[in-house]
């Protein structure tokens, strides 16, 4: 079998980048703080309600 070239990396490497470079203006904005907020206080919910209904 053949080896892979080293340089098929480069190239995937490189559409990724063009693709994140362009941010269109309509896409909607979260702020991290929210995401972290929203995780926090999912897990607190659902082990509070771990402890009122056991299985």
């Amino acid at each position: 079998m053949p080896k892979k070239s080293k340089s098929e990396g480069f190239h995937s490497a490189a559409g990724l980048i063009r693709y994140f470079d362009t941010e269109t203006e309509k896409a909607i904005k979260v702020p991290p703080w929210l995401v972290i907020g929203m995780a926090i206080s999912s897990a607190v919910v659902i082990t509070v309600m771990a402890y009122i209904w056991p299985v």
